[in-house]
Parts: structure tokens; sequence; C-alpha cells
């Protein structure tokens, strides 16, 4: 006579067991990473955007090097590059989040969620996804720059560090945009999300040195994130290694991105005790 066997269903425990945290992670970045790379044109946007601005920037400004104190000497298109690459990871920082839109419409989340996969696996995939896909782009744009003549002060390992700060500073607007899709469940709220951001590029120093700046818009430059980016890609580009440049460049970014980590969970547990 046959013998029955009924074992129980696996716990929450059970599963990382089997399936640890940094595999999650990587299976549900993957999938993520495949959904856009279905749809390559939604790359294109984001991408022309930052190209297009790059080329008008320096068209209009390059010869501004040759007279601004704190320029002279070196690359407009060098001082410049660094704002097309935050104008890139603040357009391109949704598209990872509009998947996470797309399976909160479905259903998927929902079921997703009623599986032991680990909830930081959940908001850390779309968000990795989303940095990965902005250092393909800084990748694209710095090339179009080095077409257009740039020069890097440090070389090549100054270009991988200024794409390593592309992709800290994309992944902390992508928890932003990942916020917007958990809070709001809806494709339109999502992508004008990202757009909130956007100002914070005009309130510190897009087109001048920081020491040009005066009043209120100095003020708002220091306390705003994205300016420690932007002079540590400078420093980086145009003038050498500064160790203090770029710390404060990956704290800046370091802390944008814990603290849009922890908005995304208070989304994610604000969407849970709403089903």
């Amino acid at each position: 006579m046959a013998q029955l066997t009924i074992s129980r269903p696996a716990t929450s425990g059970q599963f990382e067991g089997r399936a640890g945290l940094a595999a999650q992670i990587a299976l549900i970045t993957r999938r993520n990473l495949t959904v856009i790379f279905r749809t390559p044109q939604a790359l294109l946007p984001p991408l022309v955007i930052s190209i297009f601005f790059l080329v008008i920037y320096e068209s209009t400004l390059g010869e501004a090097a040759g007279f601004l104190p704190g320029l002279s000497g070196n690359s407009y298109l060098g001082f410049i590059l660094p704002l097309s690459l935050v104008s890139s990871a603040l357009s391109g920082s949704s598209l990872a989040a509009q998947n996470l839109v797309r399976d909160i419409e479905s259903g998927y989340f929902d079921k997703l969620l009623l599986t032991p996969v680990s909830r930081t696996a959940l908001l850390l995939g779309p968000i990795l996804a989303g940095g990965f896909i902005l250092g393909l782009q800084a990748i694209v744009v710095i090339g179009v720059a080095l077409l257009m003549g740039l020069e890097s002060a440090t070389g090549v390992a100054g270009l991988l560090v200024v794409v390593g700060l592309a992709i800290l500073l994309g992944s902390g607007f992508a928890g932003f945009t990942v916020s917007a899709a958990l809070g709001s469940g809806n494709a339109a709220v999502t992508n004008a999300a990202s757009f909130l951001f956007f100002p914070l590029t005009f309130l510190t120093a897009s087109f001048v040195p920081l020491e040009l700046l005066s009043g209120w818009l100095k003020a708002a430059a220091r306390v705003n994130p994205i300016t420690y980016v932007l002079e540590a890609m400078r420093s980086v580009l145009n003038t050498g290694w500064d160790a203090t440049l770029l710390w404060q460049g990956v704290a800046a970014c370091l802390i944008l991105a814990v603290a849009m980590y922890g908005l995304a969970v208070f989304a994610l547990r604000a969407r849970t005790r709403r089903r």
C-alpha cells in the first residue's frame, strides 16, 4: 500500500535558505532588465535628450572656459558633461518603475507579495535595474563627449568613476520613482514623479562654478546633493583626483539612495496595508 506523505509549505526562512537574498535580488533585477530590453525604444528618449543638451551646451557656452573664473584653462565640455549625465539619470530613472506599475496593474505584484520572496529583493530589483540602465546611458553619453574632444584629466579610471557616480545617483532617483509606482500604481503619475527632481538641476552650479553663484541660489546649491556629485565629476574630468570632493560626491549619492530606499519601504508597507 502506497504511503502518502504530506509536506509543509516552505516558510520565508526556508525559502531564503534555498535562494538567498542576493540570489533573489539578482533574479528580480534580471527580470526587470529583460523586460526593459524587450522595448529598447524606451531607452532612446532620455539618451537623445542628454546628448542633445550636451551638444547645445558645448556649442553655445563652450567659449566660456576662456574667461570664467575657475574655468580658465579647463575644458567647458568636461564641466558641462556631468550636467548631461544628471539629466539622463533624471529622465531615465522611471524605466524600471514602469515595469513595477505594469506588475501592479496586472496583479502579478500582489501574487509576489503572497510568496516568501524577500521584500528587500522586490524593492532593490527594479532600483538596481534602473541603476544599471543609467550606467549604460552614461557610457554612451561619455562616448559622444569623447568624440567631441573630451580629454579626461584622470584618464580612463576617471571616466569609470564618473560612470560609477552616475549609477549611484541614478539609483537614488530610481528609488524615488519606485516609491511613486508603489504609492500610485499609475504609469502617468510614476513618469511625472521623475521630473520632481528636475528643478534640483537648476538649484546648483549648473553652468558656472559654484563660487560664481550668489544670494539664495548659492545657499540652495550648498544643500543640494546634486551639487556635490557635479563637483566630484568635474574635478575628475578637468583638474585631477581630489579625495575630498570625491568622498563628498559619493556621500551625497549614498544619502540620497538610502533616503529614497526608506521612502520605497514606506510606500510598500502602505500598499500592503491597503490590500
